[in-house]
């Protein structure tokens, strides 16, 4: 039997009301707990002297029991324990707040490890509530685990041992003995209790080596067999190509990355035996919708429907939008469909969908519900892939007989990335901005010169440009006291030095009909200066404004704050970007100086990935990816490394079949079981 399937509850000390705290934390099973790997560990190895130690500091100190516990009470009811302890070199006070036991776990005259922050006051060094072991059970590194509420680390290491030992003797490593023996990896079972118990830190180093390479070599391979099972499928063909009698009414020129998307797209759908499965990656501004135009036109005159799918409302009813003027005078007929429309609108709108009457549709999720069926949907699309994931678009591709698959990306994604977070996709980069896109110019500015800014800011309405200013927060008490609120910054203004500019606000707690109302105010000119957060980072084109001030900037990702700056510069006239930040640190001026230094966004992109790691590409899992345990992208060596073996194993083996290969296979489908991204 599975460790997966043996439930957490047969460990001793978890019944149900403990079993419930286990599973808020993904933890339903034996197995789940084994792979449950601990986020930091506490290093009792380095012992610090007392008279070494240093205020500010943490620090481990071995040290005998001087005094007995004095317990004292203190206002509110509470209790405070103190006692003294000492080594060969001095004393250490230490202080414990409303803890009853301590007299009974800390024994006059006996030595034990104290790990905690030291402070320095009129009476000495001080420790408040460290951490404590006896010298004889103390493990040399402890692991520390992300916890919820009810559940401790002492809980969790106990949960851990006691699972560690249901493992067999006799495990069956799904890496294959030439991949562990090419890349010099642990086997699994020294790399499971080494990674919860590391004997030392080499080992712990091992263990973690071991696993993240094993967990990307599975995404690796999940993706590529997603791919490859998707080459399985039959396309329908598309013989006749439209696109140039489409690109010919278009009131501009297509650049040669445009076109060369638009190229690589009929070829997918002319050529391939199995369906198109493309991305097109493009920086801001570079004009991926007028490509999809293209194709959605394309698929229509080749007997099909077209869907298009946004990851917002605002961002779905800008494309329809454009949509509208691109078909204008051609006979395809283009409608919207999103969640905020009435019952009857959906239902009527459905309705035509499934008759045939409507050629494209956009729309937001709105397009995946059951109740949207298709005649016959010949290309599927979705905008923002960084905000969707594999599920989702299959979901979307589902609702046809294996239609064509177009995906959009505006985020520029580092090339070390690529292979694995679209793995299942070939790729198309438009890497040419189309005439007319100035470059911003972009400044780096204390809040000492933010009153100089703003004077700017109403220059430029005063000439008829418009304005966004970007702060972290929606209102007070969010976050801390330093970062500045959408709402509270743009009342300033309203009452201040803008009381004659018309000033709105929009940020994500408003109501979708509200913020579209902004929306289509700001874009009518009716707003001179939007005052939002980041939900102006997609689904704004304003071709009138030329300023984007971002207010606390080294609170954002490097890809968010290039996102924000490129709603600015769509339009004839010079834009700039005004980042604001106090913040002296060296990493913050590294990141902020790329701002300021380029505007390619893949550049940008690769310094995020080295500064920050990968969480700002795909923030809340939005990437659709399978959740990782251990691993992340910013490990750039262990990353190429995992590629390389998977290259390996499917040149050997290109359905992972075969009895040797059978509990890798395992393992994959395990990983990829959070996503709905079946392999069966």
């Amino acid at each position: 039997m599975s460790l997966y399937d043996v439930p957490i509850t047969k460990l001793s000390g978890i019944g149900e009301k403990r079993a419930a705290l286990f599973r808020k934390l993904g933890i339903v099973s034996v197995g789940d707990m084994i792979t449950y790997y601990p986020r930091s560990y506490d290093n009792w190895s380095a012992v610090t002297a007392v008279a070494d130690i240093e205020p500010d500091t943490v620090c481990v100190v071995k040290a005998k029991v001087a005094t007995p516990v004095n317990n004292i009470r203190i206002s509110g009811g509470r209790t405070m324990a103190k006692l003294s302890v000492c080594d060969d070199t001095g004393y250490l006070n230490l202080v414990f707040f409303n803890n009853k036991y301590i007299s009974s776990m800390l024994r006059y005259g006996e030595t034990y490890l104290f790990m905690g922050r030291v402070a320095y006051d009129k009476y000495g060094y001080q420790m408040v509530s460290p951490e404590f072991n006896k010298l004889s059970d103390s493990a040399i590194i402890t692991p520390i685990y992300h916890l919820t509420a009810g559940l401790n680390n002492h809980m969790m290491i106990r949960a851990a041992k006691e699972s560690l030992s249901m493992l067999p003797r006799e495990m069956r490593d799904p890496l294959p003995d030439d991949i562990r023996n090419r890349y010099e990896l642990c086997d699994l079972s020294f790399a499971l209790n080494n990674v919860h118990f590391p004997v030392d830190l080499n080992a712990m180093e091992r263990a973690r080596h071991r696993l993240i390479f094993e967990e990307l070599l599975m995404l690796n391979l999940g993706m590529r067999l997603t791919k490859s099972k998707s080459n399985e499928q039959t396309a329908m063909h598309f013989t006749a190509d439209h696109t140039a009698e489409f690109i010919k009414n278009l009131p501009f020129t297509l650049t040669g990355a445009q076109q060369r998307a638009v190229d690589d797209c009929v070829r997918d759908m002319r050529d391939k035996p199995s369906p198109m499965n493309r991305l097109i990656q493009g920086d801001v501004g570079s004009g991926k919708t007028a490509v999809c135009a293209a194709i959605c036109y394309h698929t229509v005159k080749n007997g099909c429907q077209a869907a298009f799918m946004a990851p917002t409302e605002i961002l779905a009813r800008q494309h329809y939008e454009t949509f509208q003027r691109m078909f204008a005078h051609t006979d395809v007929c283009v409608e919207l469909l999103t969640g905020s429309m009435t019952a009857a609108e959906k239902r009527k709108t459905r309705a035509r969908v499934e008759s045939g009457e409507i050629d494209i549709v956009v729309g937001t999720h709105a397009l995946v519900s059951e109740s949207t069926v298709f005649a016959k949907l010949g290309c599927a699309i979705t905008d923002e892939q960084h905000r969707f994931g594999v599920a989702q678009r299959a979901r979307l591709a589902a609702k046809g007989e294996h239609p064509h698959v177009l995906v959009l990306s505006a985020t520029p994604i580092p090339r070390t990335l690529g292979l694995i977070i679209y793995g299942d996709l070939d790729i198309t980069i438009i890497d040419e901005l189309p005439p007319g896109r100035t470059e911003v110019d972009t400044y780096l500015i204390g809040t000492d010169k933010r009153e100089r800014a703003l004077g700017f800011l109403k220059q430029q309405v005063e000439e008829g440009r418009q304005c966004y200013i970007v702060c972290p927060l929606v209102e007070e008490g969010e976050g801390a006291d330093e970062l500045l609120n959408a709402n509270d910054y743009a009342a300033e203004l309203m009452l201040g030095a803008f009381r004659d500019i018309s000033v709105g606000i929009l940020h994500g707690k408003m109501k979708p009909k509200d913020k579209e109302n902004v929306m289509a105010q700001f874009a009518a000119n009716e707003i001179s200066v939007l005052v939002s957060t980041t939900v102006v980072e997609v689904g704004v084109d304003v071709k009138n404004a030329t300023v984007m001030m971002i207010e606390n900037a080294e609170r954002f990702g490097l890809s968010t704050l290039h996102q924000l700056r490129g709603r600015v510069g769509r339009g004839q006239y010079k834009s700039y970007c005004i980042l604001v930040s106090d913040n002296q640190g060296e990493n913050t001026e590294q990141r902020l100086g790329v701002m300021c230094r380029t505007n390619n966004g893949f550049e940008i992109a690769d310094m995020d990935l080295k500064l920050r790691g990968p969480g700002d590409f795909f923030g809340n899992r939005q990437h659709g990816l399978p959740q990782l345990s251990i691993a992340d992208f910013s490990d750039a060596d262990t990353l190429a490394q995992s590629q390389e073996a998977a290259e390996y194993i499917l040149r050997i083996s290109p359905d992972l079949s075969g009895e040797a290969l059978r509990p890798l296979r395992a393992k994959i489908r395990k990983l990829f079981e959070t996503t709905e991204n079946s392999m069966n």
